[in-house]
């Protein structure tokens, strides 16, 4: 079988309005403000390290500030958010090509269930993986490790699509086939110097990129 892992924000919907506005109303908490530009960099990563490298927050004010972000997610942010345009097309595809669909995200689980539960499209899913509530797991490369394990999944028959570098790097560090999209908040050039091996412009293009990643 062949395992198809997508990552969820920025590259199966588009969460940034909530994404940015609990880390606003995070950052309100301790006198800090975030230019508007610069919002974009918290799309991805996983918010404790980007509190710590973008706003010189301790490791225990961060994780002070996780708790601020997650109050404002579950009250309002979670339902900021809206599917990509074609993306249900593509899972529509993609799972009567008879692939194996998981999501692995370094949203915390419980999020990312929610999400996909509400758009309707959990069930093109063999599992939903994503981060730990106690931040003992939330990094890609953990998730991507946790994924694999949970499912039996071998390296060589599984590929990740994401929009981040993150996505990119995580697959390598476990010998996966990886994919970048550019409709998310990640560049050509960031998708490209992390090695991704196939990169798309928009969600129909994704089928043709994972034959071409396995042929």
């Amino acid at each position: 079988m062949t395992y198809i892992l997508f990552d969820l924000d920025g590259t199966l919907s588009d969460n940034s309005v909530g994404i940015q506005g609990g880390v606003v109303r995070a950052l309100e908490r301790f006198g800090r403000k975030v230019r508007e530009e610069d919002l974009w960099r918290y799309i991805g990563p996983p918010i404790l390290d980007s509190f710590q490298k973008y706003d010189g927050l301790t490791l225990d004010e961060a994780q002070e500030g996780i708790g601020y972000y997650r109050e404002y997610y579950q009250e309002k942010g979670i339902y900021e958010n809206i599917l990509y345009d074609g993306i249900i097309e593509v899972l529509e595809n993609l799972h009567g090509a008879d692939y194996r669909l998981v999501v692995a995200t370094a949203k915390p689980e419980p999020f990312a269930k929610a999400i996909l539960e509400k758009f309707g499209v959990a069930h093109f899913f063999e599992g939903i993986y994503g981060a730990s509530m106690d931040n003992s797991r939330i990094h890609k490369e953990d998730v991507i490790e946790y994924c694999l394990r949970e499912q039996g999944i071998s390296a060589e028959d599984a590929v990740m699509i994401g929009d981040r570098e993150h996505d990119i790097l995580g697959a390598k560090t476990h010998g996966l086939r990886s994919i970048g999209v550019l409709y998310g908040f990640g560049s050509r050039e960031e998708l490209e110097s992390a090695g991704a091996d196939e990169i798309v412009m928009l969600p129909k293009d994704i089928p043709q990129a994972i034959q071409k990643v396995f042929s």
